[in-house]
């Protein structure tokens, strides 16, 4: 019996960046050319007085999108 030859496992590059999305806060939210659901959302919870928030993910800033 002949012996199958081994697979390589594929080598992951180190400078392989995987794209993110930047955190906005409310007020660039608020001043969005293209409001998206969870920046509005976002925005109606940091409306409430006492809000603390974090920020939110925003799509728009997702390097690659055209």
């Amino acid at each position: 019996m002949s012996a199958k030859p081994k697979k390589k496992k594929k080598q992951i590059a180190a400078d392989r960046v995987q794209p993110q999305m930047k955190i906005v806060t409310s007020d660039v939210c608020a001043v969005c050319k293209t409001p998206c659901a969870r920046g509005l959302a976002y925005l109606a919870r940091m409306s409430v007085p006492g809000a603390v928030g974090e920020g939110v993910p925003c799509i728009l800033t997702l390097p690659g999108r055209k």
